[in-house]
């Protein structure tokens, strides 16, 4: 008997077993991982009903959803199996309820629904298991384009990292591990065995660079599976001083600047402050003499007096200089 005409008894077999009574049941794992080029396992045992002993197992097959024939039969004490399947025990006979199907070098190709199969002499039943496979990414590796890229001129670094799936991700971080994922670009390509190769490329603007920058891989659950730092070398500016050196200078810059402003301010306010209060003492001292004056005469010159250092006191700043001192010399 041939795989096909096999596969045509074991539908047979499967409309059989609808029927069945429920004296024996196939409990299987239903979720299974299996490792890419590793050993799978696809744990199903045959159980009977309580009272019921001495089974004895007539036909087993093992079919993956979406192939024609079937991968393991064992059927009048003859197991006919495709190469990389076998039960998982060798030495299987037909009074051993392990009926487990076992998988060498496990392929891409071998993710997905399994049937099982499993006829005895009190009766048979089916069940159905999912393979899922996965493959670790290699290690992280990052090239620089121009090979001297330093942190003043900027340029491109490229992070590859091959042979996983199924489909991950590549990231980027900084040196204060912020996320720079965005501003790079990925490219993914599968391979003839199924495995996926992933690339990602980052621009560093020139002068805009950090001193180390971190690619990682992530597999398709979110899961960190490895990663690379690049460190990037401290090159010069237009000056021929170091990046490190010239933004050590800016900082230095900047702590002296910054509180010069702070103080000049401080100034500014003071002055504006001690105009006002001058010419508003200036006005009062002004108003005191002419109450005491009784020439009218005097009155009107007061008046006059008055609205001068009424110009003065808020500050018009479109009269001529020669007026700003003399408000100086008043207060």
């Amino acid at each position: 008997m041939n795989m096909a005409s096999i596969g045509i008894f074991i539908f047979a077999v499967i409309y059989i077993t609808a029927g069945n009574g429920g004296f024996v049941n196939v409990h299987c794992k239903t979720e299974n991982v299996g490792q890419y080029g590793q050993q799978s396992l696809l744990e199903c045992a045959v159980e009977t009903s309580q009272g019921v002993t001495d089974v004895v197992i007539r036909t087993v097959s093992w079919k993956k959803e979406g192939v024609d024939e079937p991968l393991l039969v064992f059927h009048k004490a003859r197991t006919i199996k495709q190469p990389r399947y076998s039960f998982a025990e060798p030495s299987w006979n037909n009074r051993n309820m392990n009926v487990s199907l076992h998988i060498t070098n496990t392929a891409v190709e071998d993710q997905g629904v399994y049937t099982c199969v499993v006829m005895t002499d009190r009766g048979g039943e089916t069940s159905e298991i999912r393979l899922k496979v996965t493959a670790k990414y290699s290690k992280p590796a990052i090239i620089a384009e121009p090979e001297k890229l330093t942190q003043s001129t900027g340029g491109t670094l490229i992070c590859n990292s091959v042979g996983g799936y199924p489909k991950g991700e590549i990231r980027w971080f900084g040196e204060l591990n912020e996320d720079w994922t965005k501003s790079a670009k990925m490219e993914v390509k599968k391979t003839e065995s199924g495995l996926f190769e992933l690339s990602s490329k980052l621009t560093l603007l020139p002068g805009s660079t950090y001193s180390m920058y971190t690619c990682a891989v992530f597999n398709t659950s979110g899961g960190k599976e490895d990663k690379t730092t690049f460190e990037v070398p401290d090159g010069q500016d237009a000056s021929g001083r170091s990046g490190k050196e010239s933004r050590k200078q800016s900082a230095e810059i900047t702590k002296i600047v910054a509180p010069l402003v702070v103080i000049g301010s401080l100034i500014v306010g003071l002055l504006v402050v001690m105009v006002f209060v001058c010419g508003r003492r200036s006005r009062r001292d002004h108003q005191e003499v002419c109450a005491s004056e009784s020439d009218a005469e005097k009155g009107g010159h007061c008046e006059m007096d008055k609205e001068y250092y009424d110009t003065l006191a808020w500050g018009d700043f479109n009269a001529p200089s020669s007026n700003a001192v003399i408000s100086w010399a008043v207060c």
